[in-house]
C-alpha cells in the first residue's frame, strides 16, 4: 500500500465532509435534539406504578397482595437485580429462597411498598442499600450515542460510495495506481475519527447540560464505539460494493437500519421480550454496541466484563470488511 495514495484519498474525503455544513451541522444538533426531548419528556418525579423483583422458587413470597399498580417482575441474577434496586430502577426485590428483602433507603417508593407488604411479618429479613437514582435520559444516552453513529457509519460510506460509482468518480479512480484496499481502507478511517468527534461533542455537549452517570472508564467507552463504529462503516461498505443505483441504496439501508434501530435496546430494554426477539436482536451490531457501552455507564464494567460484546464486534467487521472488499467493484 502507497502511504501517500492513501493519505490523499483520506484527506480529500476528510475535506468533503467538513466542507458541506449542512451535513455536519445535521449530525450534531441532532443527537442533542433527541437526547433533551427525551430528557424534558422523561424529567420529574417517579411514576405511580411499583416495581417488585421475585427471585427464587415459590415459597412465602406467595403471600405478596396483588395489588394495582404494583408490578411483579421474575428475577434470574440476583446480584444484578440488587444493582438495579441501588439504582432505583427496582423498588423493593424479594428472595423467596433465603427470606431476604432489599430496599433503598433513598427511596420513597421502596418506603410505601415496605409500609403496605410489612415483610417483617412475612417472614423476610431486611436488607438495605444505597445509590443514586439513574435517570431514563442516563439509560438511553448510549443508545442515542450508537444509534446516529450507526446513520453515520451507513449513509456516509454506504451512500456516500453509491453516488461515486453513479456519477463516474470510481471509474475515474480506477484509471489511478490507487488499488480497492487502498481506497476501502481510507473511507473506513475517514469515516472513523469523524464519528469519534462528533461522538465525542454530543456526549460532552449534552453532559454540560444534563449531567450523566458515569460510573466506568470513558477510555473503556471509547474503545466500545471505535470498534462499533468500524463494524458499522464496514457494513456500510457491503451494501456500496456493487450498488451504482442511490434509490436502492437508501432503501437497502433503510431495510437494515430502522430494524436495527428499534431492536436493538436503543429505546426500551430487551427484558421481557419474546426470545426469539432477543436472539434477532444479537445479530446486529448495534445490539452489542449499545449493551457494551450501556454496561461501562451503568454498571461500571471492565473490558473484561464486556470482552463478549467486543469479540462479536470484531468478528463482525472483519467478516464485512472481508465481503465488502471481496463484492467491491470500481463500476
Amino acid at each position: 500500500m502507497m502511504l501517500r495514495r492513501w493519505v490523499a484519498v483520506w484527506s480529500a474525503r476528510n475535506r468533503e465532509f467538513l466542507r458541506d455544513r449542512a451535513a455536519f451541522s445535521w449530525n450534531v444538533i441532532f443527537p442533542v435534539f433527541i437526547v433533551i426531548a427525551l430528557a424534558a419528556a422523561f424529567s420529574g418525579g417517579p411514576r405511580d406504578m411499583f416495581k417488585v423483583g421475585i427471585y427464587g422458587a415459590a415459597g412465602s413470597a406467595a403471600q405478596l397482595p396483588t395489588l394495582e399498580y404494583i408490578h411483579y417482575i421474575e428475577i434470574t441474577d440476583l446480584p444484578h437485580a440488587v444493582t438495579k434496586v441501588e439504582r432505583h430502577q427496582l423498588d423493593m426485590l424479594f428472595d423467596r429462597a433465603t427470606g431476604r428483602y432489599w430496599i433503598n433507603d433513598g427511596s420513597p417508593a421502596g418506603y410505601m411498598l415496605e409500609q403496605i407488604f410489612k415483610p417483617a411479618s412475612l417472614g423476610f429479613a431486611r436488607q438495605q442499600v444505597s445509590g443514586q437514582q439513574v435517570r431514563y435520559v442516563d439509560w438511553v444516552i448510549p443508545g442515542v450515542l450508537a444509534m446516529n453513529m450507526m446513520w453515520s457509519a451507513l449513509y456516509g460510506v454506504g451512500y456516500v460510495i453509491v453516488r461515486y460509482r453513479k456519477n463516474g468518480v470510481l471509474k475515474r479512480l480506477k484509471a489511478t495506481p490507487l488499488t480497492a484496499f487502498e481506497f476501502l481502507t481510507a473511507q473506513i478511517a475517514s469515516r472513523l475519527w469523524l464519528l469519534l468527534l462528533l461522538t465525542a461533542m454530543v456526549y460532552a455537549g449534552t453532559d454540560l447540560l444534563l449531567g450523566f452517570q458515569m460510573f466506568g472508564s470513558y477510555l473503556n467507552l471509547l474503545l466500545v464505539f471505535a470498534l462499533g463504529a468500524v463494524s458499522m462503516i464496514s457494513l456500510g461498505l457491503v451494501i456500496a460494493a456493487r450498488l451504482a443505483s442511490e434509490e436502492l441504496a437508501e432503501g437497502l439501508l433503510n431495510l437494515i437500519s430502522w430494524p436495527m434501530m428499534l431492536l436493538s435496546g436503543v429505546w426500551f430494554s430487551l427484558e421481557g421480550v419474546h426470545p426469539l426477539v432477543q436472539k434477532v436482536a444479537l445479530l446486529f451490531p448495534l445490539t452489542h454496541i449499545v449493551e457494551a457501552a450501556r454496561a461501562i455507564m451503568l454498571d461500571g464494567a471492565g473490558l473484561l466484563e464486556i470482552a463478549p460484546q467486543m469479540a462479536v464486534l470484531a468478528g463482525m467487521s472483519l467478516f464485512f470488511i472481508a465481503i465488502g472488499s471481496w463484492l467491491f467493484r470500481w463500476e
